[in-house]
């Protein structure tokens, strides 16, 4: 299976458990691998017959900006949706992580799941 990646989404939101972490922006470190049958593009070069990376990552920011989460979890499981919205897609990862929480360490969970909507090509 082919697949297209979204690596380094780099956003600002308010996501998390302890107190404050919702109350001030923090940032948020996202990473997409979707994989997805890829011959019919390379074949056309239409954009209809792959993923719109660019739409992806436009519905990726209004996800993660416009909800309040307290777990990382719930967070790339909407995002997750997102990808899976697209029934071409039959497996994605989703890895959120927040690099500034922790002095020096980056707490981050990823994940990893076939898509229920998959209608294979």
């Amino acid at each position: 299976m082919d697949r297209i990646a979204l690596r380094g989404i780099r956003l600002q939101a308010r996501h998390g458990v302890d107190p404050g972490e919702r109350e001030q922006e923090q940032t948020f470190e996202i990473d997409v691998v979707a994989e997805i049958a890829l011959a019919a593009a390379g074949a056309s070069d239409d954009i209809g017959d792959t993923l719109h990376y660019g739409r992806l990552y436009r519905d990726i920011v209004d996800i993660v900006r416009a909800r309040s989460h307290a777990l990382l979890e719930r967070v790339a499981a909407d995002v997750l949706d997102a990808v899976f919205s697209d029934a071409r897609v039959a497996r994605a990862s989703v890895t959120v992580a927040k690099p500034e929480l922790l002095d020096g360490a980056t707490p981050s969970v990823t994940l990893e799941r076939e898509n229920p909507r998959y209608v294979g090509q």
